[in-house]
């Protein structure tokens, strides 16, 4: 069910099933499902009792209504969810006595229209390697393990919660962390690796960066901080205390470590703090070809690739001379074997890296810009700021952890009314 759309019934869109709610099992019962974890556009997860669902399917949830409550969910104490907590969890078969792994649960609804977890797929751990036997299914009964206190207690793998976030964006997985409990939190940054591990905290809740620095070896927390870009390890170390903060740069690696520093000088609310000092560069002597090579990678991001500086050697920042940018649309137009330099935009005007974040946001709304040069007293480039680390900037301080902005009431397409969990 995870990643499954939900309509209402016209059909409606309202969100993706990110989850489900059950009970805890009392006295190894078949624990009743509460209800549904689910994701609206705006990335809010809210909570959609059973009751509300009509119809479950290979591919969507249909419910009753499209009057959802908009408030967002918070996990109660006497709750676990079924793919965040019990998923990997580590179970005893009663029949044999053997180790298990749980692998996949099935929910069904019973005459009284309630639904419970009835049966469970498990994996057998075989052999003093923890080689793992056949996949099989049994009923909810005749597992041991799954109590609360073990679930929450014990040590949990966490291979089940990985293939589902191999599925999507950084930014939904750390929506999806930030909700976990802070047990299965650490589990799963313990099993990612550096890049994708920093690409989540990079869309972490600032408490929730600074929580899972923390919880990591100071190793570990350097490697992470390398694999970020500069200017979101900047800011992050910059709420760390000063021993944190040069404890973790000493251990980076010096070619990691130098830009870091670089923008640590500044001030997070001006274009020196904001900047990143990885734009795209090429030299005067690169041809049209060439920088199209360039921001045709995937892995940039979209408001960096916009803009192509030129400069003279070296290309790394800060880099030699100045001499102007060439917007994408421009590249597209030029013939494949042109010159950058022949395509020059040299009238842009620049930021100083003490501008203030008010003269970054004119600046941006007065030249329609996503990307945008910084250069120093002596015409070097030193780095670019993009609009999304202004518009970070200008949210309050909790967008991520809130979410973005509900529709307003009666909008098309979406949930309309509260109704009470």
């Amino acid at each position: 069910m995870a990643g499954l759309a939900v309509f209402g019934p016209d059909g409606e869109s309202i969100g993706r099933v990110r989850d489900v709610v059950s009970a805890l099992s009392i006295r190894r019962q078949p624990p009743r499902v509460l209800g549904l974890v689910v994701e609206l556009p705006t990335r809010r997860r809210i909570f959609v009792p059973m009751l509300r669902v009509t119809r479950i399917e290979p591919s969507a949830v249909t419910l009753a209504t499209g009057s959802v409550n908009l408030r967002r969910f918070h996990q109660r104490p006497n709750e676990l969810l079924v793919l965040g907590q019990l998923l990997d969890a580590r179970v005893t078969i009663d029949a044999t006595g053997a180790p298990a792994d749980l692998v996949d649960v099935a929910m069904e609804q019973m005459r009284t229209r309630d639904w419970q977890l009835t049966k469970l797929a498990v994996r057998e751990r075989t052999g003093r390697l923890g080689r793992r036997g056949p996949t099989q299914v049994l009923d909810w009964d005749q597992v041991s393990g799954l109590g609360f206190a073990e679930v929450t207690g014990r040590p949990q793998g966490v291979q089940q919660l990985l293939a589902l976030f191999d599925t999507m964006r950084a930014v939904d997985v750390a929506s999806a962390l930030h909700e976990l409990p802070t047990k299965r939190r650490y589990e799963v940054a313990e099993a990612l690796d550096d890049e994708r591990l920093a690409d989540v905290v990079e869309e972490l809740p600032e408490d929730d960066q600074k929580d899972l620095l923390a919880y990591l070896d100071d190793e570990r927390a350097a490697d992470v901080l390398e694999a970020m870009n500069p200017d979101d390890a900047a800011d992050l170390l910059a709420e760390l205390s000063e021993v944190d903060k040069d404890r973790l740069l000493g251990l980076m690696a010096p070619e990691e470590s130098a830009p870091v520093r670089r923008l640590l000088a500044y001030s997070f609310d001006t274009a020196g703090g904001l900047m990143t000092p990885e734009p795209v560069v090429v030299g005067p002597d690169a041809t049209i070809a060439e920088a199209l090579a360039v921001v045709r990678n995937p892995d940039l991001p979209v408001a960096l690739a916009s803009l192509v500086f030129v400069c003279r050697p070296p290309s790394a920042t800060p880099t030699g001379r100045y001499l102007g940018c060439v917007h994408i649309q421009r590249l597209l137009r030029e013939p494949p074997s042109t010159l950058v330099a022949g395509a020059l935009d040299t009238d842009l005007a620049s930021l100083p890296p003490t501008a203030s974040l008010a003269d970054v946001t004119r600046y941006f709304a007065a030249y329609n810009l996503v990307c945008g040069p910084v250069l120093d007293d002596e015409e070097h480039l030193i780095g670019a700021v993009t609009v999304d680390d202004v518009l970070d900037h200008l949210l309050p301080e909790d967008w991520r952890e809130s979410g973005l902005p509900e529709p307003e009431p009666g909008s098309p397409n979406q949930p309309t009314h509260r109704e009470a969990r």
